[in-house]
């Protein structure tokens, strides 16, 4: 089939539904552009401060992209690409965008509270100190997965002599160079914006401008060659540094003009796949569907089963929990207007989408490279498809090593985007736990007082995530699929009985909350599986095969008590209806 196909079709089934069903949304549950939002009433200067609603767009999508729709579709087309598009057009609509769009609203009417605070007030304190926990364990492992990809871009290489390979270092090099100058400007951007007043048009087009000429800088100018644990313990100090700044001087403007890098992306793929295909390139060799089994496996180990392996694998182009933690923990203090709330979280969530078909034209261009084993690093894998179906359209036939490295330098920008939200998400679910509702760290005293200061629960994090990602959170990742999934049925499962105690329609909520439990206990089942025959066969990192089966189990446990707390809730809810 031809990629032009695929990627119309999805785009206009996809903006179809932002009119449609996401304007239903808005109606069902009554949005109200004239309440005022936490960002004002709850306005500190740090985590709660008004953003205008492009800024705000920038943070939320940097933030909920990362690399999560680029590697997902990549990964799971090894069942074909009808599974893949049928999953993310169904996922995205009714699942991720509902998911996503739901969460923001309920933290919005919680004065910006996380997901947490939400179930609390439907379900109780011992439920929202489960889902913290199960929350925290699961930012962990982004802190400690995103920590190591952005070091591993970074880094390196250096001879068996232990001399740096120069050569074989300098596109990491020049990555660490062009996003370290990107921090710069976006600060300057914060303060120019928010702090002396200048108009978001100028800035804007300046910001722009500048990162243009950090590019040019970057390519040729690098001059830092660091190991990969230097690199990890920088990105460690940086993290502690960044998730406790005021939002303003760093989060906002960095995402926003991240944001516009993601966008370029975007465009260069949209034009490469409709260049290529318009010169009869551009066509998909991948089959439609390959087997209810994963018997290609590119990468030498089988996803196995399509059910459930294509649902968990694929989440940021469908559905994620990581979404729902970004919208009750950062963007809902910063929501300016409720009119907002649509466009953001319901419309940010099916521009993920986009990029998830995008991926998906991009692993279909050269499949026979990635079925082959050749090709398989998913960004590598992105990059290459798009770069050589812009390298085939006339007159850009010398573009395409140029777009492969702003590609890679795209998706690299991206993944410190998502691990700064994730740290300073992970600090905001640390605090709550110790505090009781209406409580800040400012109010209680002992120990409490110790660890909810921002500085403390940050750098415990920071700790944990860094020092798991030095040591081996490679052994664990593959339990991230499921514990991401199964944290979007519980932000499904919050909202829904959050809805129910408010009168208004959840409805939407109750399949895609049935759905993704049963298709993440099913993985979860298949891990416990997996690692108890690895045990009893005494294979080699057996340790590990008991970490993961203990965290599985944990996992689990601490979903079952939540769906059953919550089925429990809404079915009170009902009877005193």
């Amino acid at each position: 089939m031809n990629g032009i196909a695929v990627l119309v079709i999805g785009i206009a089934i996809l903006v179809v539904a932002y009119l449609t069903y996401g304007k239903w949304l808005a109606k069902q549950w009554g949005i109200d552009p004239s309440r005022e939002t936490p960002s004002h009433t709850e306005e500190d200067g740090v985590d709660y401060v008004p953003a205008k609603a492009p800024v705000l767009m920038g943070h939320h999508f940097s933030s909920i992209a990362g690399a999560g729709p680029i590697n997902g579709p990549i990964q799971a087309a090894v069942f074909g690409w009808v599974p893949v598009l049928l999953w993310v057009l169904i996922g995205g609509i009714f699942f991720g965008a509902v998911h996503d769009f739901g969460a923001l609203f309920a933290s919005i009417r919680h004065k910006g509270q996380s997901i947490g605070e939400v179930i609390a007030d439907t379900m109780g304190s011992k439920a929202k100190k489960l889902f913290i926990i199960f929350s925290y364990l699961t930012l962990i492992l982004v802190v400690a997965a995103f920590g190591s990809i952005v070091a591993n871009t970074f880094m390196a290489t250096y001879t068996e002599s232990g001399a740096v390979d120069y050569a074989a270092s300098a596109a990491n090099a020049t990555t660490a160079m062009i996003s370290i100058l990107f921090i710069l400007i976006a600060i300057a951007f914060g303060f120019l914006v928010y702090r002396r007043n200048a108009g978001l048009g100028l800035s804007t087009i300046i910001g722009v401008a500048a990162i243009v000429i950090c590019m040019a800088i970057g390519l040729n100018w690098h001059p830092i060659y660091l190991s990969n644990k230097a690199w990890m313990v920088i990105v460690g100090i940086y993290i502690l540094a960044a998730s406790v700044a005021p939002v303003w001087i760093l989060l906002q403007p960095r995402d926003y003009l991240s944001s516009f890098l993601l966008y370029f992306m975007m465009i260069v793929a949209v034009v490469g796949i409709i260049g290529c295909g318009l010169t009869g390139g551009a066509h998909m060799d991948i089959p439609a569907f390959t087997g209810f089994v994963d018997t290609v496996a590119p990468t030498g180990s089988s996803l196995g089963y399509l059910f459930p392996a294509l649902f968990v694998t694929i989440a940021c182009g469908a559905i994620s929990g990581f979404h729902s933690l970004v919208g009750s923990g950062t963007t809902a203090k910063q929501l300016n207007n409720e009119k907002d709330a649509q466009p953001i979280a319901y419309g940010g969530m099916l521009i993920e989408c986009a990029l998830a078909i995008i991926s998906l034209c991009a692993v279909g261009y050269i499949w026979a490279n990635y079925a082959s084993g050749e090709t398989v690093t998913p960004t590598v894998v992105f990059a290459t498809g798009i770069s050589k179906m812009l390298g085939s359209i006339p007159g850009l036939a010398g573009t395409e090593k140029i777009a492969y490295t702003l590609l890679v330098l795209t998706v690299s920008v991206f993944c410190l985007t998502s691990l700064d939200t994730a740290t300073r998400l992970a600090r905001y679910m640390f605090q709550e736990f110790w505090l009781e509702p209406g409580e800040t760290y400012k109010d209680v005293t002992g120990y409490k007082k110790v660890l909810t200061n921002p500085f403390v629960a940050t750098l415990i994090t920071v700790i944990l995530g860094i020092g798991l990602g030095l040591t081996g959170y490679a052994n664990i990742w593959p339990l991230f699929g499921a514990a991401n999934q199964l944290l979007a049925a519980l932000g499904l499962l919050a909202v829904a009985t959050w809805l129910g105690k408010a009168g208004k329609n959840n409805k939407m909520f109750l399949l895609p909350m049935a759905f993704m439990l049963v298709v993440t206990l099913t993985s979860l089942f298949f891990t416990l599986k997996t690692n108890f025959a690895g045990i009893a066969a005494g294979v080699e990192g057996v340790t590990w095969c008991y970490v993961r089966a203990i965290l599985a189990a944990l996992l689990m446990v601490l979903a079952v008590i939540l769906a059953i707390d919550g089925v429990k809730t809404m079915a009170n809810q009902k009877k005193e209806a």
